[in-house]
């Protein structure tokens, strides 16, 4: 079984291709770095060094495996994300076409299921109803939640204005909070007990109302009963741009946090939640966003 794996060494892709390959299965790893070929090699990996965004470097590597983990790269110096992303979901669908792939593992995210209107979401939801159409595709969407790494970007206001927020929070539903490492586990096991027809996974560690979620991780840099604010969409904006991030992540940002406080981001989790959430929780996170933003 020849198993494709994109996103580099990413927190996902890394020890998803170190668990396929300890269970014997041919793994080809793709990364735009050439600077990743011999850590991959070493992991005993094949490295397919190309971007995304060369179709026919997709094509080419793609053509004859037979699974692929399938996951659209991000960074904050694309000046238009969305035209990116779906550039990249269209060059996978084109290679997938072309190739003897009968499985895919798609790292997708809740609020895929709206297709529009979820910001950075939404080309997720179009490459998941575009690979619907490839006939005899066998796939998998696993749609994890908020990633508690983007909690790391309260730090600055907590310490600085004594406040956590954004543009949702202001309703009693809780916020759906995912680990990398729990989406790494999930993920090999499907890349590893391949299943055919098409299916969802929700994948979760812990549900947490942004009150709490604010007064931990306050308490955790020595900010006691750090209060949760819930901003307006422009203020969230010109928040976002004043952390330097470009217009582009903002907006669609902003959209994301839309989805959210309208509860539509969220609402096909609470029907069908995980049967066991991963064992990391916000308590966990606490302690590394201590390590990075203690004061002194």
């Amino acid at each position: 079984m020849k198993y494709i794996i994109t996103g580099s060494l990413g927190h996902v892709s890394l020890p998803v291709t170190r668990n396929l390959v300890k269970a014997g299965k041919e793994v080809t790893v793709i990364s735009s770095s050439s600077d990743k070929k011999h850590e991959i090699e070493s992991l005993g990996a094949q490295a397919a060094i190309g971007s995304v965004t060369e179709s026919d470097f997709i094509k080419s590597t793609f053509k004859n495996a037979d699974a692929a983990y399938l996951m659209i790269p991000s960074s904050f110096s694309l000046t238009d994300y969305e035209k990116f992303q779906l550039e990249v979901a269209d060059i996978y669908l084109e290679a997938l076409r072309g190739s003897n792939i009968k499985h895919v593992v798609v790292l997708s995210s809740l609020g895929a299921q709206m297709r529009e209107g979820a910001g950075p979401i939404d080309a997720l939801g179009y490459l998941e109803e575009k690979l619907l159409q490839i006939p005899n595709l066998n796939t998998v969407f696993l749609r994890p939640s908020y990633f508690f790494s983007n909690l790391f970007s309260l730090g600055g206001l907590i310490q600085n204005a004594g406040i956590a927020g954004n543009n949702f929070g202001d309703t009693n539903e809780k916020l759906v909070l995912t680990d990398t490492d729990h989406i790494a586990e999930v993920a090999t096991e499907q890349l590893l007990n391949l299943s055919t027809g098409n299916s969802v996974v929700n994948i979760a560690n812990d549900e947490r109302h942004p009150t709490e979620i604010a007064a931990i991780l306050g308490k955790a840099i020595g900010k006691e009963n750090t209060p949760w604010v819930t901003f307006s969409d422009e203020d969230a904006r010109q928040g976002m741009l004043g952390a330097g991030l470009n217009e582009s992540f903002a907006s669609t940002y902003v959209e994301m946090g839309q989805a959210l406080r309208s509860g539509k981001m969220q609402e096909e989790y609470w029907k069908n939640r995980p049967a066991k959430l991963g064992s990391y929780k916000l308590e966990d996170f606490a302690k590394e966003f201590a390590g990075a933003f203690k004061t002194a």
